[in-house]
């Protein structure tokens, strides 16, 4: 028995109504979806800490996940694990013409571009026939708003270039201070998600990944705030206790200090 077949009977086994384990007989695609998100996550910050140990753990947890849900839909009769492995490999192959296609196909190399026509014809045989069809509705905001938005421009709904954008965010800005004069919440937070789609378009115009560029700047700030507190505390001082101005020249030093 190799690790995949074992990985699969103890999936089994814990998947038994009488004599598995309680939580995991109990749970349904539903329930687990969001360990499987947070699991991905996990998988990304070890890469993102260059922890290689980990990440074969995480990966290992993540593989956990497509072998739970594989599980569920072969009791519902549906597909196994091997038709999920075997669906993804005939995936892979069809997307890759340049690999495994012909003799021909191998010796034009890889075109440019190929692999969106590709996807955009497998679409075409499902029911939604919309140029945004097949956009997870889970993944995170930005990255969805991102993929609207990548799409919507393949169809020439897009501004012609990045001053446009621009010239919209300067406009929902506007609006967003117009729906802050109302007062009203619901008003407010629309406005708000209609100035970060207009950002995320301007991310695309210049080839940026904006959930990178956030979470970036999530790690510098992060770093400069700690170095903040580090100095703060070393002082004598409690963050807490300084006014604005005080904390605003440490600030200062922190950037200097750890860029």
């Amino acid at each position: 028995m190799n690790n995949i077949e074992k990985l699969l009977e103890v999936m089994r086994q814990l998947r038994d109504p009488e004599t598995g384990c309680p939580w995991d007989v109990q749970q349904d695609f539903s329930t687990i979806a969001p360990y499987t998100i947070e699991e991905a996550y996990e998988v990304a910050d070890a890469i993102a800490r260059d922890d290689i140990g980990h990440l074969r753990d995480e990966l290992g947890d993540l593989l956990f996940q497509v072998v739970f849900h594989a599980r569920m839909a072969e009791e519902a009769g549906e597909f196994d694990f091997d038709d999920v492995a075997g669906v993804i490999a005939e995936k892979m192959i069809r997307r890759h013409p340049h690999v495994f296609g012909d003799e021909k196909q191998r010796a034009a190399g890889k075109v440019d571009g190929s692999w969106e026509a590709i996807k955009e014809l497998e679409r075409s045989d499902g029911d939604d026939a919309s140029a945004l069809a097949g956009v997870a509705r889970a993944l995170p905001a930005l990255k969805r708003a991102q993929k609207l938005g990548k799409r919507a421009s393949r169809v020439g709904f897009d501004w012609p270039d990045r001053h446009g954008v621009r010239i919209k965010i300067h406009e929902e800005l506007d609006e967003l201070e117009e729906a802050v004069g109302t007062r009203d919440s619901g008003n407010i937070e629309e406005e708000f998600g209609d100035l970060l789609f207009a950002v995320v378009n301007l991310a695309r115009h210049l080839d940026i990944d904006p959930e990178k560029a956030l979470s970036g700047a999530n790690t510098k700030f992060e770093r400069r705030f700690r170095d903040m507190e580090r100095e703060i505390t070393e002082s004598g001082k409690e963050i807490n206790h300084l006014s604005l101005d005080i904390m605003e020249r440490h600030w200062r030093r922190a950037k200097k200090n750890v860029g």
